[in-house]
């Protein structure tokens, strides 16, 4: 697939969800996969664009690639907003995820959780002065 580059903006997060899912269809996942695939990118895109490039009066862009092999299916996506490792947040949500219910928080906290949970594997680095999250699906076996 052709590589995607949107501003960081929420009005993008359609045109994301739109391409995963165009390239997940294309790799030939289930419902599920695809699902779990898409909610993981807008978790991240969500957050590059609300905590990235939103309070700090940044206008950026965000860059998605799909790459395809026999095995997986990869989602590529940067962006040049401040340097954040979701697995630093990471310890603190696997850390609310054995309190009893009454003692989380009400609004969120779990995102980075759920995208890591959601994919097959997942990677971060920052590679000069972008943000680079990569997620990763294995395709079904033909």
């Amino acid at each position: 697939m052709q590589p995607l580059t949107v501003p960081g903006t929420l009005d993008s997060l359609k045109l994301i969800a739109d391409y995963v899912l165009a390239a997940a269809k294309e790799a030939g996942l289930d419902k599920k996969a695809s699902y779990n695939l898409r909610l993981a990118v807008d978790e991240i895109a969500t957050n590059i664009i609300m905590y990235g490039y939103e309070p700090a009066g940044i206008e950026g862009t965000i860059d998605l690639q799909a790459q395809m092999d026999d095995r997986a299916l990869t989602i590529v996506l940067e962006d040049t907003a401040t340097a954040f490792d979701p697995f630093e947040k990471l310890a603190q949500e696997e850390m609310l995820v054995d309190q009893p219910l009454e003692q989380r928080h009400t609004n969120g906290g779990l995102g980075i959780y759920l995208t890591i949970q959601g994919v097959d594997k997942f990677m971060y680095e920052r590679f000069a002065d972008r943000n680079r999250n990569i997620f990763v699906v294995n395709r079904p076996a033909l």
